[in-house]
């Protein structure tokens, strides 16, 4: 699925999501992944959302947003709750979604100027 026939310029985003990758900008991705507007944190250590631990949300918090998106691949999950916690202590909102769902999302706010970033997880190779 094309998500963008346009290259906006002014901030990473999405151009396709497959099952096994994502394409940012002209850059196929493969391995699990972080993505704000200004850059990407590539080889992100996790490839299942029951994986998601406290420890991950540092990683995620590092990239300053005001909203979370979590992808998480072909099918939506949730992942554990001290995970979704993580966030919610500091108040930043956070949805789980597919990753087509996420990377849609992402576009559009990352596009209107928020500090959005996405966590897209992608199956092990």
């Amino acid at each position: 699925m094309d998500l963008s026939l346009d290259r906006p310029g002014e901030y990473l985003f999405v151009r396709r999501v497959t099952e096994r990758s994502i394409t940012v900008v002209d850059r196929e991705l493969t391995d699990s992944f972080l993505l704000s507007p200004e850059r990407a944190v590539e080889q992100w250590p996790v490839t299942q959302a029951q994986a998601l631990t406290e420890h991950h949300v540092g990683d995620v918090l590092a990239l300053n947003p005001e909203l979370v998106l979590l992808g998480t691949g072909a099918r939506q999950q949730f992942p554990p709750a001290a995970f979704m916690a993580g966030f919610l202590r500091k108040g930043i909102g956070i949805e789980v979604m597919d990753n087509a769902a996420a990377a849609r999302t992402y576009d559009l706010l990352a596009g209107e100027g928020r500090r959005v970033v996405a966590a897209f997880l992608l199956p092990a190779a």
